[in-house]
């Protein structure tokens, strides 16, 4: 398996890790850590920019919500 197969699969499983939280922020966490990832990998192949742009703008999202609007912690 090549570093970039890698770094996708490994982006795809914490996506779906990150569905499994119940807490929202702690799915927001998770959910850019997945989402750096996808981007790194969109990067990796290439500069796929579907895969960069749609990802950093979840990525942004979710810190926006985490930072700005500060989610409480349950």
């Amino acid at each position: 398996i090549s570093t970039t197969d890698f770094i996708g699969y490994l982006a795809a499983g914490i996506l779906m890790f990150s569905f499994t939280k119940k807490d929202i922020r702690t799915l927001r966490y998770w959910n850019t850590t997945a989402c750096f990832l996808f981007v790194v990998y969109g990067i990796l192949l290439n500069f796929e920019w579907p895969i960069i742009l749609s990802n950093s703008f979840i990525a942004c999202t979710n810190l926006y919500y985490i930072y700005i609007k500060k989610i409480p912690k349950k």
